[in-house]
């Protein structure tokens, strides 16, 4: 690890012991970004892949257009990486309408919302932290809960609902933040009334993948737009009573640097538009299944591999 890395995540630790119960409130103060006139434009990535491969994708479109830009990837959890970002820490995330918006402004049920309503809400509530929302992708990924194929024939379940009756004999299986989370398991046990027997943390997708297979957990979150999915011998419960809000992609960036770095706005603009939910697959199935890194994935897409 660089040293430069050293220091960003010790400044990111310290955030998150200060910062954490504030955040999301928009009632706070905003915060100024630190330092000088941004030299670089530092994107920063949460802890998963897809992630990791947006803000290489997102990246790449700035690089192209001659600007100056370094990547922070899996710095953290949303709890982390949000206050860095109003604190000018990093410049600019990669984000998804209904959970950054859940995440901004708890009070909110994004649920029932169009990608439009989402965004302009979004903007109203990050705009006065010194965040600009850029207009959001096509491309989409939500929350999904997945079985093994096995075990929905022997069950006979397809449906989120489907599981009431047999939750309490299940073992769940998710990200750490996963508990306490509105579109994850606070969400199943309020939308659906899901009690799980037991819940385990999964450290990645691909180990909640290994564990649905060979049985260590009966019920994992994977993403919509896991590439695994189309390989592995597991299956998507629809989500019935519409607890996942639309997730468009979306770029959040620091307005200082959108101002500092002209040429980067319409650079991200440039990369949303081509962005779909097929072509967020292909390049999860890159990384996931190929082997790539995210940065080689992102550049093999930009050349139109």
């Amino acid at each position: 690890m660089r040293p430069r890395h050293v220091r960003l995540l010790a400044v990111l630790t310290l955030l998150l012991v200060t910062l954490v119960p504030a955040c999301g409130s928009t009632a706070a103060t905003p915060s100024p970004a630190t330092g000088t006139p941004a030299e670089v434009v530092r994107i920063a990535s949460y802890d998963f892949h897809e992630n990791q491969i947006l803000a290489e994708v997102y990246a790449e479109a700035a690089r192209r257009e001659g600007l100056p830009v370094v990547v922070d990837h899996g710095i953290g959890p949303r709890e982390v990486v949000a206050p860095a970002l109003q604190q000018g820490l990093v410049h600019v995330v990669i984000d998804y309408l209904g959970t950054a918006l859940a995440f901004a402004r708890p009070q909110t049920a994004p649920g029932e919302r169009t990608p439009g309503e989402l965004h302009a809400a979004l903007r109203l509530t990050l705009g006065p932290h010194g965040v600009t929302v850029l207009g959001p992708a096509a491309a989409e990924d939500q929350n999904g809960f997945a079985v093994a194929t096995s075990f929905a024939e022997r069950h006979g379940v397809q449906r989120l609902s489907d599981l009431a009756p047999l939750a309490p004999e299940l073992r769940f299986g998710g990200p750490p933040e996963c508990p306490e989370r509105p579109f994850c398991l606070r969400g199943l046990r309020e939308v659906y009334g899901l009690e799980f027997g037991e819940v385990a943390a999964m450290p990645s997708r691909v180990a909640t993948v290994e564990a649905l297979v060979s049985g260590r957990i009966d019920v994992g979150l994977l993403e919509t737009t896991d590439a695994r999915l189309s390989i592995a011998p597991v299956v998507l419960l629809a989500d019935d009573r519409g607890l996942q809000p639309r997730e468009n992609v979306v770029p959040l960036v620091r307005t200082d640097v959108l101002e500092r770095w002209d040429g980067l706005g319409t650079a991200f603009d440039a990369a949303s538009a081509r962005l779909t939910t097929d072509v967020l697959v292909r390049l999860n199935g890159l990384v996931e299944l190929d082997g790539l890194t995210p940065a080689e994935a992102a550049a093999r897409w930009w050349d139109g591999g």
